[in-house]
């Protein structure tokens, strides 16, 4: 990674066999707890986002809070979170997509965001693309306009980033990590 020069995957604590025992959880608590670092990492998106129009960041529960809230205020724009079905109040919109062992769902509010408006979709991880996926499906229903799909890292070996990508939306992530 060549941005700021610093190796943001020293930063990452990897976690073998959690939440399966064929899985490394990447984990950015470690990221998160180190002030200095943390600080890094926000200003990678800000700077990477500053000269670009943008009306909203929009965030995907839970960690896309930790980083979109910070991301949008330092940006001065509003900060949209996607939440698990049943979390939000007033009218929403839902798109269900598939786990691993079954299925989930995803909702927005749509009071906030207007056919149109230019975001950035931002999470921790990029993964199988799963959310992401179904993050941007419901954001191009209500014919929003998503600039990139932008996290810290991603796991390309997982054909998460490429699904985002054929979907002919931008991808942008900071670091990555081979394997699962």
């Amino acid at each position: 990674m060549d941005d700021n020069n610093f190796d943001l995957t020293a930063h990452i604590r990897s976690v073998p066999g959690w939440p399966e025992p064929h899985v490394v959880f990447r984990d950015i608590c470690s990221l998160l707890e180190d002030r200095k670092v943390f600080k890094q990492v926000i200003d990678l998106f800000v700077e990477r986002y500053r000269d670009t129009r943008i009306d909203a960041i929009v965030g995907i529960d839970a960690r896309g809070f930790i980083i979109g809230s910070p991301i949008a205020y330092l940006l001065d724009v509003g900060f949209i979170p996607v939440r698990k079905k049943g979390k939000l109040p007033g009218e929403t919109i839902s798109e269900a997509y598939e786990l691993e062992y079954g299925q989930a769902e995803v909702e927005v509010q749509t009071a906030w965001l207007r056919d149109g408006h230019h975001v950035v979709l931002v999470d921790d991880l990029i993964a199988t693309g799963g959310t992401m996926v179904a993050a941007l499906n419901l954001l191009q229903r209500i014919g929003v306009d998503v600039l990139e799909s932008s996290a810290i890292i991603d796991l390309p070996d997982l054909g998460g980033s490429r699904k985002i990508a054929d979907m002919g939306v931008n991808v942008h992530t900071f670091c990555e990590f081979d394997g699962h």
